[in-house]
């Protein structure tokens, strides 16, 4: 299913990887960051180095004018076909008791909201109601939805909750307008978003409570998200896939 893919967070970590893996099975490539323009840079250069066709657009999912924008600069390239709403946040360890609101607001706006305002406008151009010839969405949760995050980030496992939540519901809602959607929940895989909440080491530390006795790589979450993109999975929707070692 060649065409544009949009990519949210795309400039490092899970989706960096994505973006690398798109560009290989010939999607053009829109991919989203919010600050690290040199590693968004550096992406769109590595995949026009490999033969592919990549865009980075700076904007923040949270910001509905700045996702509004994201998809005109996607539009520019050709057709959108695809969404990975990938982009998310933490903060630091944390009580709920704990958690001032402006923490709580940032952390929801961006990892629930922001997913709605990227899928809203992807549905608005792959839907066949609408005009569209179809396409894939895939939503990154975290293996924190089912395990609660107790202690550490309930913030952020419950925003993913609603992604899992999100996921099911946007996909029986599209699903006769030629749109699959889907999740991934990676589980512990070792990204720099753990050094965000101030625990750069965390991947490694917690290898041995992971039954596959190691951390996930980037690589390995891509994987399992381009194959539900795929036609591959043309059967599969409304589905979210663990990608955490058994944990």
């Amino acid at each position: 299913m060649a065409g544009v893919i949009v990519i949210t967070g795309g400039s490092r970590g899970i989706g960096a990887a994505c973006a690398k893996l798109a560009a290989e099975a010939g999607y053009d490539v829109c991919l989203n960051y919010r600050s690290n323009a040199k590693a968004a840079d550096g992406m769109v250069s590595q995949i026009a180095a490999d033969g592919g066709r990549a865009k980075a657009v700076a904007g923040d999912v949270g910001d509905n004018d700045d996702v509004i924008a994201l998809f005109k600069a996607a539009d520019e390239m050709g057709q959108v076909k695809g969404l990975i709403n990938n982009a998310g946040i933490l903060d630091v360890r944390a009580r709920v008791d704990e958690m001032p609101p402006e923490r709580l607001e940032r952390i929801m706006r961006v990892n629930i909201l922001g997913s709605f305002f990227c899928a809203r406008e992807a549905v608005r151009r792959m839907s066949t109601a609408k005009g569209g010839e179809g396409g894939a969405i895939v939503n990154l949760s975290s293996a924190a939805a089912r395990l609660g995050a107790a202690s550490q980030y309930v913030d952020y496992a419950a925003s993913k909750g609603a992604i899992d939540t999100f996921t099911r519901g946007l996909a029986l809602e599209v699903a006769g307008e030629g749109i699959r959607v889907n999740g991934v929940r990676p589980g512990i895989i070792d990204t720099d978003i753990h050094a965000s909440g101030g625990e750069p080491d965390r991947a490694r530390e917690l290898r041995d409570i992971v039954p596959v006795k190691r951390e996930g790589t980037a690589e390995e979450v891509a994987q399992a998200v381009l194959w539900l993109m795929s036609g591959k999975a043309s059967y599969v929707t409304g589905a979210t896939l663990d990608v955490t070692g058994g944990r």
